[in-house]
């Protein structure tokens, strides 16, 4: 068993490695050039996604589709992830980092885009999009959409479900005492109440939960970061600095080149915001909305939300904390620098967490479910969230390293079809885009 483990670990490594980073990131770079840097529209972008209103035909909000996205973007990655990209990478990694989400925004504009053109409407009345019909309908491979739903349903479980669950039950365990059985039945009952209502229940909790810990979290950085506020310019010098050259040794910390900056911004960037993987543009193909582009520009805003903006706030206050230099990493690291700030830091660690893995929960679910409906119909949803909410409750209390291993390798693989069809079908992207947009201008 362990020597599967370390198998399925180093294949995980592998798959995340260089050539999915190169791939993914490249294809953040093309895309915005591609579409005359679709970021610049991104104010108006933001403008659209406020608007509540009832545009078109779908099963949720624009407003709703995002919050819900948004839901299964911000995560552990969020506030974990970022410390170890800095341990690891030197404080260099937070500008690249930040540069992957600035130009994903172009990607997860193209996925929201084409999802929303080639979306249907299934037995149900409701709507169903995602890469899978993206492939099937627009490049008629019927075959890659199916292993693309296959890796999602399968993704999910792991990414989504049991590894946030298990997130929040050691944090409950580590701060509170509490068990992870009191904990995972909680939480458990929690989801059921939530998804068993269908992505209009699930959206209307994110629409509320969402705004209300991003903006807690962003607001208790930004306080942690004023406690400090005569460390902040060196920190942001020392940031631009390292991206470029590396940091050299300090205290316990090894030293970092500027290819390990690279590396790991670039890799915890991508992982965090997930533009590429195709996960998003599933919920914004259940959008109200009366043109694909206005969707796509709501969808594209997730990306700054998450790592222009969430993944900053953290990245500078683990650097300008400067416990970075310790030695330590991951969850240690993140523990450490926010309990630097006595009461306020560890109250802003333990709800901005609870609150963005449980939305991950969420969010997830409802990925899950339009992939395993594609694959065997609307008689699997059902099915589908009962086996969800029972995986929260395993997910709490047990160590599965292999399964979250397998569900790594299936997310990474996700891209691989979905980078393909936005590749082959930017000519539509184009085509798009001037209509609603160049041609106005």
């Amino acid at each position: 068993m362990t020597n599967i483990e370390t198998i399925l670990s180093n294949l995980a490594g592998f798959i995340w490695g260089p050539p999915l980073l190169i791939l993914l990131f490249g294809t953040h770079l093309f895309l915005s050039i591609r579409l005359r840097f679709i970021q610049r529209y991104l104010i108006d972008a933001i403008k659209i996604s406020w608007e509540r209103k009832k545009e078109g035909e779908g099963d949720i909000s624009q407003f709703g589709a995002l919050t819900t996205a948004l839901a299964a973007t911000i995560g552990t990655g969020n506030i974990v992830g970022v410390a170890t990209a800095v341990a690891s990478g030197g404080p260099g990694a937070v500008l690249w980092m930040w540069l992957t989400g600035v130009f994903g925004i172009a990607t997860k504009y193209s996925e929201a885009l084409l999802s929303v053109k080639y979306r249907t409407t299934n037995a149900q009345g409701q709507m169903s999009g995602g890469p899978m019909y993206v492939l099937e309908r627009g490049m008629n491979c019927r075959w890659l959409g199916i292993l693309f739903a296959f890796l999602t349903a399968f993704a999910a479980f792991g990414i989504g479900n049991m590894v946030q669950a298990n997130s929040i039950a050691q944090l409950m365990k580590e701060t509170f005492q509490l068990s992870p059985w009191i904990t995972g039945i909680i939480i458990t009952a929690l989801t059921a109440v939530v998804i068993l209502g269908g992505v209009r229940s699930i959206a209307r909790i994110c629409e509320r939960l969402v705004p209300f810990m991003a903006i807690f979290y962003v607001v208790g950085c930004l306080v942690l970061l004023a406690l400090k506020i005569e460390t902040l310019p060196d920190t942001v010098t020392l940031i631009l600095k390292t991206a470029l050259t590396g940091q050299a040794a300090v205290g316990g910390f090894l030293g970092a080149g500027m290819k390990e900056a690279i590396r790991y911004g670039i890799a915890r960037g991508l992982f965090s915001n997930e533009s590429g993987l195709g996960s998003a543009p599933i919920v914004a193909a259940a959008a109200q909305t009366k043109d694909p582009v206005r969707q796509a520009l709501v969808s594209s805003t997730g990306t700054f939300w998450d790592t222009v903006v969430v993944c900053l706030m953290t990245g500078l206050v683990v650097v300008n904390s400067g416990e970075w230099t310790t030695g330590l990493n991951g969850a240690a690291l993140t523990k450490k620098v926010f309990e630097s700030f006595p009461i306020v830091g560890p109250a802003i660690l333990v709800i901005g967490l609870l609150t963005f893995v449980f939305s991950t929960i969420l969010g997830w679910s409802y990925y899950g479910e339009k992939a395993a409906e594609y694959l065997w119909g609307a008689k699997a949803i059902m099915i589908y969230r009962y086996l969800w909410v029972a995986a929260v409750m395993v997910g709490s209390v047990a160590q599965l390293s292999i399964i979250w291993n397998f569900a790594d390798i299936a997310n990474g693989l996700m891209a691989v079809p979905n980078i393909i069809s936005l590749l082959v079908l930017n000519k539509v992207l184009i085509e798009e885009t001037r209509r609603y947009l160049w041609n106005k201008a």
